[in-house]
């Protein structure tokens, strides 16, 4: 049979790839997309969005029990595991079958199967029917990434999960224990500990959400303590004895082993690129640590093969994939697309209390030796974060003390993963503390804190 051929190819159907495919058509371009599992990949039918349909249950759940507060009343509260977790599905569900909708209005040619990259601008595609054979001068790879397993610690469905068990538990933990605090371990500690498991996260780094600006991470380590949460810092699993219902783990802490006994663990140690059996190697493509490397353009140095999103590496976060797929595709098509900027990408994490994040934390931009001014506002000063029954929060901007330049932007609170965005539009336009001081916010809304908290860096902070 004659191989198939396309003016662009792309590898793996989640946030980047299906969105490249897209944009390479709306483009003219005449496009194929190969997909092995789900349409939609990972992020929406394991990840983001069946996440964030749990995690509002859980919040849901958390208002319930301070319906008094409100003088409202509730009785008998409680919660059926099942339904939750059928209503998370029924939300990805949704999605997933929207993706092919999308694909197929665009005219995109979908295969469900494995590809396999057969020689230069050659992909292999092995299907239910056999072996489809398909050609393009340009190749885009958006294969993702999957959990990362640590020997001694792989995850069996049963006691030790990972987060695909978590978002499908057989039953409900009653003491858990979280390995990694990033945004994956901290989203899932939060859901089970406010339905009520005991839970225990544990952070090989000297603080949680290592990536966030460390006050930020000191200020959710406090709520999520007063939330009955055990965080064990600068502290290391070394190993997992399973028994009948039980796993005993060895924990590692300022030089002492302990030994504690938990009936679930969640394993949330980071993430590993999907480069296997994709035929990388013989087309001389490098790989560093499980991602394969590309120039600011997500180029593979092989000519015409482009990477996308997880499998190129950080920041792993589903709307960096699909802006570079954005980009991929409108290079492909000809254009002069600008290169993604990793430092303006914001980071959000849906815990109770929220944390989201833009550009350098305070300690970055000193390592850089530039000469800053923070600002600070808490939840405490704005009217409606009191209406809201939610004071406790924070908001963080470091500007550049010279320019004026916004060069970092770190929340934790109420709502700020959709917040956050107001400091990324600002960046984007490179706006400095001028502007954002000049610019009105409507009253009483938790964005009046963004502009306390750009008056507070210079001196300026009306409310507190």
């Amino acid at each position: 049979m004659a191989a198939k051929s396309f003016d662009m190819i792309v590898i793996g159907a989640g946030p980047g790839g299906y969105v490249a495919a897209i944009r390479g058509a709306q483009l003219g371009l005449k496009v194929a997309i190969v997909e092995r599992e789900h349409m939609g990949g990972i992020c929406l039918n394991w990840g983001c969005i069946p996440t964030k349909a749990l995690l509002r249950s859980s919040e849901v759940f958390h208002l319930m029990h301070r319906a008094k507060e409100f003088g409202l009343s509730a009785d008998k509260i409680g919660f059926d595991l099942d339904a939750v977790v059928k209503r998370s599905r029924g939300v990805a569900k949704q999605l997933n079958g929207g993706v092919g909708h999308l694909l197929k209005k665009n005219k995109v040619t979908a295969i469900m199967g494995e590809a396999t990259l057969t020689g230069k601008g050659q992909v292999a595609v092995k299907t239910d029917k056999g072996t489809e054979a398909l050609t393009s001068r340009n190749i885009v790879l958006a294969t993702g990434a999957r959990a990362r397993e640590l020997p001694g610690l792989e995850a069996d469905g049963e006691l030790v999960w990972t987060y695909k068990h978590a978002l499908m538990p057989p039953r409900m933990p009653k003491k858990l224990l979280v390995i990694g605090s990033g945004a994956i371990g901290i989203e899932f500690a939060s859901f089970y500990n406010t339905l009520g498991a005991e839970t225990t996260v544990v952070e090989v780094m000297d603080r949680i959400l290592p990536v966030e600006d460390a006050e930020i991470s000191a200020f959710a380590k406090k709520q999520f303590e007063k939330q009955g949460m055990t965080i064990r810092e600068k502290a290391m699993v070394k190993q997992l004895d399973r028994g009948n219902g039980t796993v005993t783990a060895h924990i590692e802490q300022g030089g002492k082993v302990s030994q504690e006994v938990f009936d679930t663990v969640i394993s949330a140690v980071g993430i590993v690129g999907n480069t296997e059996g994709l035929g990388l190697e013989a087309l001389g493509v490098k790989v560093d640590r499980t991602h394969v490397v590309t120039d600011p353009m997500c180029r593979t140095g092989v000519e015409g093969l482009y990477a996308i999103g997880d499998l190129a590496g950080a920041p792993w976060l589903a709307h960096k994939a699909s802006h570079e797929g954005v980009m991929v595709a409108e290079l492909i098509a000809g254009g002069h697309p600008h290169a993604v900027d990793p430092d303006s990408i914001a980071g959000c994490t849906y815990c109770h209390p929220q944390v989201a994040s833009v550009g350098l934390t305070e300690a970055q931009a000193k390592e850089k030796g530039l000469d800053i001014k923070v600002g600070r506002f808490p939840f405490i000063g704005n009217g409606k974060a009191i209406a809201l029954g939610e004071p406790e929060g924070l908001i963080k901007t470091v500007f550049d003390a010279k320019t004026g330049a916004l060069l970092g932007a770190h929340m934790v609170g109420a709502e700020v993963t959709e917040l956050i965005q107001g400091y990324v539009v600002g960046r984007q336009l490179e706006t400095t503390e001028e502007d954002l001081m000049n610019t009105v916010f409507p009253h009483p809304t938790l964005s009046e804190m963004m502009h306390e908290s750009v008056l507070d860096a210079f001196g300026r902070a009306i409310h507190f």
